[in-house]
């Protein structure tokens, strides 16, 4: 056992601890009154056998009988004495070598034991604590939002109702805090009313619930949560809500925008002032086959290519990088260059469409945000759905299964210019991917992926374009608690912006050693009251002066773990 001050103080403070000394105490009392009497007896038989002891000899045999030892220096001559031993063993057997061994456990060491694993899962914060982030549930997107937290070294903690599961979470390190989440004490214990932010993401149901409760105790608090049903916003937001995300919706929406002829135009992803970060799949376009040099954009449209997707790859481009036709271009400029460029490319994305229906797997509440974007933009599209009880539109709907060669038929398999997979079953998305590709290698595959860890599968079977419904939701929570305008970037890729860190100060850009460490690259740099976009490699860097990065999640990490925030 370790005898941590926390748990000891926490342990010793329990009434039930109290009451399970007090048994333990008044047990130790009977076994040692009973040693205390077969002491007594024994020096009385001896002294009738002839035998002379002292009383410690008698407190001597009598512990080494009734614990079974008997190292056999001291017997009785009479049955007298023998059947007294007798006695003294066997309620030796029963009350030294049974009960107090079963005793111990069950009021000292038993409850020693839940205390320590209370202590590693408390109910209440440090007085001091503030400016941390409390969730309310663990789920997928909650699962990423708490890697991005660790990896940013933001203060957090999860509540958990169950005391069991707490412990299994904060085996795995999570740090967490028992407590129901409509409990108002639960958020007293966990300083709420000093929190950065309060996130949930349970049910619409419990949010509101939740919104309420956190509420009651502070009216400055920023609560984030979820809602699964347009309907749930208005009601959340009554609740106490400070700002309600649909992930549903969001990831419809950017499913949509990536399909070749979705959106037509670049996806605007991020705003830093003056400077726009957008997204562009380049299938279909002119600049499939070129290389950076020879599309020629920053001198055309005074955009750069600061960043090539290709099937969940995110590269750092050079000169020579070659666009491929599943490449995706993440653009940096302003936002007139980027008009420009749409009214130069965009054309050849709706030039893909014409009159081939774009093929959705699944009319959940995905598939039925792409539906509606696409239905805004007047493209034609088709709806796979197993379930006719989900089908309200009959014209854009085929009923079917989408692993059925006849259902995909019947929806335009052979023509459509592009296919996006939404069902909420990654093994289905992974397994309706590879089916697909294997159709028509030719078409554009996009995927929904529910956990992070299935995204490169889904690239390996084949999908042109990946984005998780874990990743999207976690980076929304993540952007509102930094006040940043930022949006996720497809599949892990992420814009940030930190003060240039101590160990930059003074040394310029070719000098940091940022991309090659860290697979980074600045796209602006933010002093003196202005921007720089593509700032000179030349360019000093100052203490006082924001950088602006794009890499990947893991790009990230090696930047904070490399050069410190």
């Amino acid at each position: 056992m370790k005898f941590n001050p926390a748990v000891v103080s926490y342990f010793f403070q329990r009434a039930s601890t109290r009451r399970n000394l007090r048994q333990l105490f008044n047990f130790m009392l009977v076994l040692s009154g009973m040693v205390a009497v077969y002491s007594v007896i024994f020096h009385y038989i001896m002294a009738a056998e002839g035998q002379d002891h002292s009383w410690i000899t008698g407190v001597y045999w009598t512990l080494t009988v009734m614990s079974t030892l008997g190292f056999g220096d001291i017997t009785f001559a009479t049955d007298l004495g023998k059947a007294f031993s007798i006695v003294v063993l066997l309620s030796g057997m029963i009350f030294l070598l049974t009960l107090l061994p079963f005793m111990f456990i069950k009021f000292f060491y038993g409850p020693w034991i839940e205390a320590e694993a209370r202590n590693r899962a408390p109910r209440e914060l440090p007085s001091g604590t503030r400016d941390h982030v409390i969730i309310t549930s663990y789920d997928p997107v909650t699962a990423a939002l708490i890697e991005k937290l660790q990896a940013h070294r933001c203060d957090y903690v999860l509540v958990v109702d169950d005391f069991k599961h707490a412990l299994e979470l904060y085996d795995v390190g999570i740090r967490v805090a028992v407590g129901a989440v409509d409990d108002p004490e639960t958020y007293r214990r966990l300083r709420a009313d000093r929190a950065a932010l309060v996130v949930a993401t349970n049910r619409d149901e419990v949010n509101t619930n939740v919104a309420f409760t956190v509420r009651e105790l502070s009216e400055a608090v920023p609560i984030l949560t979820t809602a699964d049903s347009p309907h749930s916003v208005d009601i959340l937001q009554m609740a106490g809500s400070t700002k309600v995300i649909q992930i549903y919706d969001i990831l419809g929406r950017s499913l949509a925008a990536w399909t070749v002829g979705g959106d037509c135009r670049a996806n605007i992803i991020s705003r830093f002032d003056e400077l726009v970060i957008a997204e562009f799949a380049a299938m279909g376009t002119p600049l499939v086959g070129q290389t950076l040099v020879e599309s020629r954009l920053r001198e055309r449209f005074g955009l750069s290519i600061v960043g090539i997707w290709e099937r969940g790859r995110f590269e750092i481009p050079r000169a020579a990088s070659r666009i491929g036709r599943t490449s995706a271009l993440v653009l940096a400029g302003s936002e007139a260059g980027l008009a420009a460029f749409d009214a130069e490319f965009s054309r050849y994305h709706l030039r893909e469409l014409t009159q081939d229906p774009i093929l959705i797997v699944g009319s959940g509440r995905v598939g039925d945000t792409i539906a509606a974007r696409f239905k805004e933009r007047g493209s034609p599209y088709r709806v796979i759905e197993k379930n006719p009880r989900q089908v309200e539109d009959q014209e854009h709907h085929v009923i079917g299964d989408a692993a059925d060669i006849r259902t995909l038929q019947r929806a335009w398999i052979d023509k459509t210019p592009a296919a996006l997979i939404t069902t909420h079953d990654d093994a289905v998305n992974i397994y309706l991917t590879k089916y697909l590709r294997s159709l028509r290698p030719d078409m554009q595959i996009l995927s929904r992926a529910n956990l992070n860890r299935n995204v490169s599968t889904l690239h390996r079977a084949g999908a042109d374009f990946v984005m998780s419904y874990a990743a999207l939701g976690a980076d929304a929570i993540f952007n509102f608690l930094r006040n940043e305008d930022t949006w996720m970037l497809a599949e892990g890729l992420n814009i940030f912006s930190l003060t240039v860190p101590a160990s930059l100060v003074g040394r310029n850009l070719s000098q940091s050693g940022i991309r090659a460490a860290t697979d980074c690259s600045v796209i602006a740099i933010r002093a003196d009251g202005g921007l720089a976009i593509n700032p000179d490699p030349a360019m000093p860097l100052a203490a006082d002066a924001e950088l602006i990065l794009i890499g990947t999640d893991d790009g990230e990490r090696k930047f904070l773990q490399t050069f410190g925030s």
